[in-house]
């Protein structure tokens, strides 16, 4: 799978997809949608959709398709690879959002919660199929959160098509798990393979699963946290684990304009320009290196 182009931006999102099959255009097709990455604090979120005639059904499930999570990350890869060389019927697009665009959403003034988002990216892929080409007859999409209501939704936007949204979907669906499948297998190359932006010392990958409630990942965190410019663009910093060792270990914001009751035991963010005995060295953040600047010891 190339993922070249979110590895030269990984801020946004980017969208991947397989040529559209001859066969798809011309006989009607199910199509199937699911996400890999939803819950982390670490990585992109990704969804994906995956398509086949109704008539090659058999065909996909032949394969043996079936929830990632219960699939080892080769065999994942395995199936990856057939479907791409059953690209005479079976189609796949991916949307993959940065961290950085999911929390940029979630805490804007105007608030862009994860599940408007899933939502609105699952309808999207829907729609870039129609768009291609493909002849969706039948949808079949994972929940996020109260499936009727989903369901509701994604039939009033595409009123020709038949919907049906359940949990555990990926379980219950073929062409969900290959959909499934193709989530995880762009998620776990581009967690791999990501391209930091910011320039850490001594940068360790070993970050454990990305959960919030892993040890390992909340260790991650702790030593990659900035005191004030906060995480790398890996980390969804609008996540309440991320959030928690903001408050701990970054430096304390003194507003002006607050009452001088409340600044008690608030340190200033200048004291971030001062290093004093016992600090532990830090290369400048990559807003000052990217203008060149430098603190100035003397006026």
């Amino acid at each position: 799978m190339d993922l070249s182009e979110l590895e030269r931006d990984n801020t946004g999102r980017c969208r991947l997809n397989s040529p559209v099959p001859a066969v798809c255009r011309k006989e009607p097709c199910v199509l199937g949608v699911d996400e890999a990455g939803r819950g982390p604090v670490l990585g992109p979120m990704v969804y994906a959709i995956c398509y086949c005639p109704k008539s090659r059904l058999a065909d996909l499930e032949a394969l043996k398709v079936a929830d990632s999570k219960t699939l080892s990350e080769s065999e994942r890869d395995r199936l990856f690879a057939k479907m791409e060389e059953d690209g005479d019927f079976v189609g796949w697009a991916l949307d993959v959002l940065s961290p950085n665009l999911i929390s940029t959403s979630m805490l804007g003034r105007v608030k862009y919660n994860l599940n408007s988002l899933s939502h609105d990216t699952a309808a999207g892929l829907v729609q870039y199929a129609l768009d291609q080409g493909v002849n969706v007859a039948q949808v079949f999409v994972d929940t996020v959160g109260m499936p009727e209501t989903y369901q509701e939704r994604l039939q009033k936007r595409f009123p020709g098509i038949e919907v049906t949204v359940k949990a555990k979907a990926d379980a219950l669906y073929p062409v969900v798990s290959a959909a499934s499948i193709c989530a995880k297998v762009a998620r776990d190359q581009a967690v791999k393979n990501w391209q930091f932006v910011e320039k850490l010392q001594d940068l360790d990958t070993d970050y454990g699963s990305g959960y919030p409630n892993d040890p390992k990942t909340k260790a991650w965190l702790r030593k990659n946290v900035e005191p004030v410019f906060g995480f790398p663009q890996f980390v969804r910093f609008s996540w309440r684990t991320a959030q928690s060792i903001l408050e701990k270990e970054a430096e304390g914001v003194l507003w002006e304009d607050l009452p001088t009751e409340d600044q008690e035991g608030q340190g200033r963010i200048t004291s971030y320009f001062n290093e004093k005995p016992g600090d532990r060295p830090h290369l400048p953040h990559r807003y000052f290196q990217e203008r060149g600047l430098e603190s100035a010891t003397s006026l």
